[in-house]
């Protein structure tokens, strides 16, 4: 190879490496969040699931906040057990930007009985169908429930878990997420 040649093919390695930046950075800005192979996504997508009053709920307003979702529904025991785990650690680390988010697989009147008995604020989602689908793409391969994930501010996965969550696992994660800007 001669120099002309050596020196084209810099170019043309820069140019390439310039375009790969490029989608790269456009992509964080953009928050494109694609899944892998295996159709498991690494970061949250952007969802939209209704409410229980109906009003439809966008995953893209939570991007700034810490956060835990968490499927699950009323017929459940372990989802029933560890509820008032996450009621309690709302209201410790909600002044800190963590946001808890369940989203039901369950009828709706169960849900919002389910709700207004264990005194639940944080937003519920129904999900049905639409659910099972979102659990399965963040990594739930077996639509077991409960199943939870932790998302940072920027919407990365930082835990999944299928079964039951203990205070001990979540609690020094969120402590750890809250300590950081």
């Amino acid at each position: 190879m001669n120099f002309k040649q050596l020196a084209l093919l810099a170019v043309i390695g820069l140019g390439l490496g310039a375009v790969i930046t490029g989608v790269y950075q456009w992509r964080q800005q953009h928050h494109e969040v694609l899944p892998d192979s295996h159709g498991v996504f690494s970061q949250i997508p952007d969802f939209t699931l209704p409410n229980l009053d109906g009003n439809s709920w966008r995953a893209e307003e939570w991007r700034d906040k810490i956060l835990v979702i968490n499927f699950w529904a009323t017929w459940c025991p372990p989802c029933r057990k560890e509820m008032p785990l996450f009621v309690k650690l709302q209201e410790q680390f909600a002044d800190k930007g963590v946001l808890f988010v369940g989203i039901a697989i369950d009828d709706q009147e169960a849900v919002q009985n389910f709700v207004d008995t264990h005194g639940i604020e944080f937003p519920v989602l129904l999900g049905e169908e639409k659910a099972l689908e979102l659990s399965a793409q963040l990594g739930d391969r077996f639509n077991a429930l409960p199943y939870t994930v932790v998302a940072d501010r920027g919407g990365k996965i930082l835990l999944r878990q299928a079964g039951e969550m203990r205070e001990t696992r979540l609690r020094p994660l969120l402590e750890k997420l809250t300590l950081t800007p």
